[in-house]
């Protein structure tokens, strides 16, 4: 390593962020850029330590001691060059990826770990700067065409890497904008949208067709692609939101956490919302159920739109503020994380049932729920029983709740059966070792696949799809 006792001599130090009066008034990032040499001081952090763990942490085996190595020494080109190696878009997981590198990193043991997210970050940062991307078209082309269905973070690693192999590649995308859930689901506030439209056009340049406003399975017959195509990649993520069976599910006022994101993202694009169906928070009582990224994403999205008040129900209970004795690092850490949106303004609370919703003319007006305590953790499924505390009930005043209590696997109805792929035991697409569904030349990937998870595990789904496709073209049959 650079400097061998640089984890000795120097502490951690993030990014420095806007104060939360500030960053409220506009949707815009807000962590404040740092120097180089800050940079550079934080990969001296990073230990000689025989095994990096942070590596195996990564889903998609980041070399990360390498690079933090070649911006130590100033060497940021083969710094950016060594990333690319591994990850197909570093400046989406070096703003929203949770870091599980830094769980493993081996001077979290007993210290702050090495800054990996930001180092990643101010690399592919950096090279944009310095015009060190540039689109670069393969050279020779195979002749074997692949139809990619959804531009999410999976379907977007899949075509870029089967594009880099020479293949045509076209990517089909339901929406109006292409990027999945990195264009519509994640606030501006956590990445702005001008981050993916400059490496979509990137990608076009280097031979990448997108069609949006195509929705298989709906506008086109999914077997259509089948036919025309050599492979056909399905990377549609995991749509089917949890929903909340109570009384007053019905009631106006209660909407799920992606359509409340999704039209705020919309907006913020320029498109006109018919105020019939614009969901606007402000001056209203919101409750967020559901205590994950969309949950905390709803919450940072309420007090940008003024809400009057922000509560926020996880069913689960309170997590330890440190690791568990059966949660043993280099494990991902099952601890109290507050986000950026928690520091926000939002009362937290945690093992909330809710019972049933109540309104007043159609309109939601108070949310009915109780407390829960849990027993024991059974050593078979993992799980802790849970039952209502007596005399817990309460009520609260309520105008609007937001579902964020994830998702149950992909949209089943149009595509999928239309194919008749086979599925798993949790709905989700079935595929072999090589990402192939139970149909020869139709592969899968990304949260259709393996169910909701993270955008660095879709960037892995995707790289193993495009593994996966280019064997099937290029072997001999």
């Amino acid at each position: 390593m650079g400097e061998i006792t640089g984890f000795m001599k120097y502490d951690r130090k993030d990014f420095e962020k806007q104060p939360v009066d500030e960053r409220l008034k506009h949707w815009k990032e807000f962590n404040k850029e740092m120097s180089v040499e800050d940079i550079r001081t934080q990969g001296a952090r990073c230990m000689d330590c025989g095994v990096p763990f942070c590596q195996s942490g990564c889903p998609i085996n980041n070399i990360i001691p390498d690079w933090n190595d070649l911006i130590y020494r100033d060497h940021w080109k083969e710094a950016i060059e060594r990333l690319h190696k591994t990850n197909n878009f570093p400046e989406f997981t070096g703003r929203v990826c949770p870091a599980p590198c830094e769980n493993s990193c081996v001077l979290s043991i007993n210290e702050p770990a090495v800054t990996i997210k930001n180092i990643e970050v101010s690399i592919i940062e950096k090279a944009y700067q310095e015009g060190w991307i540039k689109p670069t078209a393969p050279k020779n082309r195979s002749g074997k065409k692949i139809a990619v269905v959804g531009s999410g973070p999976a379907g977007l690693a899949c075509a870029d890497q089967l594009n880099k192999a020479g293949h045509a590649v076209t990517v089909y995308e339901k929406n109006e904008v292409p990027g999945g859930l990195l264009t519509l689901g994640i606030p501006d506030f956590k990445m702005e949208k001008w981050v993916v439209e400059r490496r979509l056009k990137i990608m076009e340049k280097e031979g990448v067709k997108f069609k949006t406003k195509t929705h298989i399975g709906v506008d086109i017959p999914v077997k259509k692609l089948v036919d025309e195509y050599d492979a056909v990649v399905l990377c549609g993520g995991a749509e089917q939101p949890r929903d909340l069976e109570v009384p007053g599910r019905e009631l106006e006022g209660v909407y799920f956490a992606m359509e409340f994101l999704t039209q705020q993202n919309r907006v913020l694009l320029g498109q006109k919302i018919d105020p019939k169906n614009r969901i606007n928070v402000e001056g209203k009582n919101v409750v967020v159920l559901g205590g994950g990224d969309t949950g905390s994403d709803c919450i940072g999205t309420s007090n940008r739109q003024k809400a009057a008040s922000v509560r926020n129900f996880e069913l689960l209970p309170r997590p330890p503020k440190e690791r568990a004795a059966d949660n043993p690092w280099p494990n991902w850490a099952f601890i109290e994380r507050n986000s950026t949106s928690h520091e926000e303004g939002v009362e937290r609370e945690f093992a909330v049932l809710t019972k049933k919703l109540s309104g007043e003319d159609g309109k939601l007006k108070k949310l009915h729920g109780v407390r829960l305590e849990f027993g024991l953790k059974d050593p078979e499924t993992g799980r802790s029983p849970m039952k209502e505390i007596p005399g817990s009930e309460f009520e609260i005043d309520v105008d609007v709740v937001l579902l964020a209590m994830g998702f149950l696997g992909p949209v089943k109805n149009g595509m999928l059966t239309e194919l008749g792929v086979e599925l798993d035991a949790r709905g989700n697409v079935k595929a072999d070792n090589n990402k192939m569904t139970s149909i020869p030349g139709v592969f899968t990937a990304g949260d259709m696949t393996r169910g909701q998870s993270l955008v660095v595990w879709a960037i892995q789904e995707g790289r193993a799809a495009a593994r996966g496709v280019h064997q099937y073209l290029t072997t001999e049959k």
